[in-house]
């Protein structure tokens, strides 16, 4: 099973330049918010988990069901936040490729819901 993703930004070290003119010298330090990297990444981690939830929500009514164990499947196998959905069932593959009414779930989800997804993890995110 995976692991909940974790994100790391680097900020580089600050920059001091100058340049030389003919009216004189202009120099500028640039340095980076102390705050910066730690509030990105923890709305980076929030948004992925809104990711997984979101699409394992959206994938239920897409889903063959029998008996509801291949929806819960999904549910039982994920690590939310990690990035990836697992169905864990022995059968959830050849389902997945080989439904007559119902193959390929995800992508249709994903055709459907793409834009509403990315937007609410942007709001996560800070973007």
């Amino acid at each position: 099973m995976t692991a909940k993703r974790n994100f790391v930004i680097q900020t580089p070290r600050g920059s001091i330049y100058t340049v030389k003119t003919a009216n004189g010298t202009v120099t500028a330090k640039m340095e980076w918010n102390q705050g910066f990297s730690g509030r990105r990444e923890a709305g980076f981690s929030k948004a992925q988990g809104f990711i997984d939830s979101e699409c394992i929500r959206r994938m239920n009514p897409e889903t063959p069901r029998l008996t509801g164990v291949l929806i819960k499947s999904a549910t039982l196998g994920t690590v939310i936040g990690s990035g990836e959905i697992n169905q864990i069932t022995p059968y959830a593959r050849r389902q997945y490729y080989e439904h007559k009414e119902k193959s390929r779930w995800f992508e249709r989800m994903k055709n459907r819901h793409k834009d509403s997804i990315l937007k609410g993890a942007q709001q996560y995110a800070g973007g």
